[in-house]
């Protein structure tokens, strides 16, 4: 897959004036979260890890975001957003009760955990809970639209794009404490942001009119 920012590491910015102490602690924390559950137990875990990879697959050429620790790390901290709909238990329930009913969704429909079916049925529960067809008794009354949209959406990416790596593939130069950015308008960027690659086709008709001229 052709990279839209072909060589750029937001990581090498660690000495430069774009962080200061502060911001390299808070990269550091996002870099070192655990890989292993603190919060969910063994097979919780395997059922998260699992319904990551369904919602946000991972490049095989780098080391992949640890999405599951993102969340466990938040329901072991019980860091919340702030805010929650008022048909949902808090977090934490809201996780225990989703995961289990994933997997006894799957025990009914497969006879199987939902970490060890193919990825084409996963996605057939994961589509299910999006349309708010799953009805298993473990739901226990929560609505497992509610869920996948506030929880299992929200969670999942918002870890995905807290994480560096997601950075360098969008071209973000991270909390640029203290220098800031200037240059807020759409189509500019600060000297020190990275340049997009143009696509195949923009490029060669870019180097023909340089040709040409």
């Amino acid at each position: 897959m052709r990279e839209r920012y072909p060589g750029y590491d937001v990581l090498a910015k660690r000495h430069s004036l774009s962080w200061n102490d502060a911001t390299r602690r808070v990269i550091d924390a996002r870099i070192g979260v655990p890989r292993e559950p603190r919060f969910l137990d063994p097979a919780e875990w395997k059922t998260l890890d699992a319904i990551c990879s369904r919602i946000l697959p991972q490049p095989s050429d780098r080391p992949p975001v640890p999405l599951a620790g993102y969340v466990d790390q938040k329901l072991h901290d019980d860091k919340r957003s702030g805010f929650r709909h008022a048909s949902l238990p808090p977090q934490r329930e809201a996780w225990k009760r989703g995961l289990a009913a994933f997997e006894a969704e799957a025990r009914a429909a497969h006879g199987e955990s939902f970490f060890s079916l193919p990825a084409l049925l996963q996605d057939a529960l994961l589509r299910a809970a999006s349309d708010g067809t799953l009805s298993s008794p473990a739901w226990n009354g929560m609505s497992s639209k509610l869920f996948f949209e506030n929880h299992v959406m929200s969670d999942i990416i918002s870890a995905y794009y807290a994480h560096p790596s997601s950075w360098n593939e969008i071209g973000f130069g991270g909390p640029a404490s203290p220098r800031g950015y200037v240059r807020m308008q759409a189509d500019r960027r600060d000297p020190w942001e990275p340049v997009e690659a143009l696509p195949d086709t923009e490029a060669a008709t870019a180097r023909k009119n340089a040709r040409v001229r």
